[in-house]
């Protein structure tokens, strides 16, 4: 194997209310090798295949905490988050993700007790444990199939993997919640293109702005406008890797008629302009 490996493919077949995939993939990293600091829009979930490592991330009130990781455990960054993770000198990890996001994924996690404090993964069920690396691995080694077959395969991943660490209390859906979070996710996607706003899209479920807000973030952990920012940042993203469209015209066609506005809020999500975007993607296709 080279000193340093990497293979990852990105889903953008789409976006999916209840549960999103957005990238998977595996490395094998040389000694010392670091990302970060950074921030994620979603959900990103390691697992140690071998070797060690840091995970260097920040809690709920913003405290950073230092948290050596070995073979058969795995970390969770989450949205927002402030991480920095960095394989160990002596014995360079090699690990293997998925990142995903849904209305209903960060209640699951917080009921499996990961949290921005808790963000350690330590299967009590090695057999589970065994099932969720399985599909992973299949992940990363099908993504050409179909959007439904790998999003079927993500869902039997997080099943997994919440089930492998804690028994999940039985607990009534709010339905209702869940009735206006997908008008309003479905309002986001017919109308992304125009200028909305979210008291645009408020309206559309009948709620007052600021009691929406609170019902969509507890939903989706995530405020109105940053689910709007994030389908615009995955359906631009989605453009410019399948199509040769101008960057300007990309901007508009995901409802920012000011390009350096688009550029400032692509660079917000991806950490990179959309035209050294475009050309690291060619460059790794």
């Amino acid at each position: 194997m080279a000193t340093h490996e990497l293979e990852f493919s990105t889903f953008a077949s789409g976006n999916y209310v209840d549960l999103m995939p957005y990238q998977y993939g595996r490395e094998a990293c040389e000694p010392g090798h670091a990302f970060g600091p950074a921030r994620r829009s979603h959900y990103l979930f390691h697992y140690i295949i071998a070797g060690s490592g840091t995970l260097t991330s920040t809690d709920e009130n913003g405290l950073t905490a230092d948290r050596e990781l070995v073979t058969g455990e795995g970390f969770l960054i989450f949205p927002g988050q402030v991480n920095t993770y960095v394989a160990s000198l002596a014995d360079p990890w090699k690990y293997i993700w998925v990142e995903f996001d849904g209305i209903r994924v960060k209640e699951s996690l917080e009921l499996a007790g990961l949290t921005p404090s808790s963000p350690i993964y330590r299967a009590k069920s090695t057999e589970l444990r065994e099932r969720m690396v399985e599909e992973m691995r299949y992940l990363v080694a099908n993504s050409e199939s179909s959007p439904f077959h790998l999003i079927g395969h993500t869902y039997l991943f997080l099943d997994y993997l919440l089930r492998s660490v804690e028994h999940l209390p039985s607990e009534t859906p709010n339905r209702l919640q869940d009735f206006y979070i997908r008008e309003a996710v479905d309002f986001i996607k017919g109308n992304y293109q125009r200028e909305i706003s979210v008291e645009d899209i408020a309206r559309q479920t009948g709620l007052n702005r600021s009691y929406f807000g609170k019902v969509f973030k507890l939903a989706t952990g995530k405020s109105p406008q940053q689910y709007l920012i994030g389908y615009r940042m995955t359906k631009a993203a989605e453009l410019l890797k399948l199509t040769s469209m101008p960057i300007g015209e990309v901007a508009s066609a995901v409802g920012y008629p000011n390009q350096l506005h688009f550029s400032r809020a692509f660079k917000g999500a991806y950490g990179i302009s959309p035209r050294d975007w475009r050309r690291e993607y060619a460059r790794q296709r």
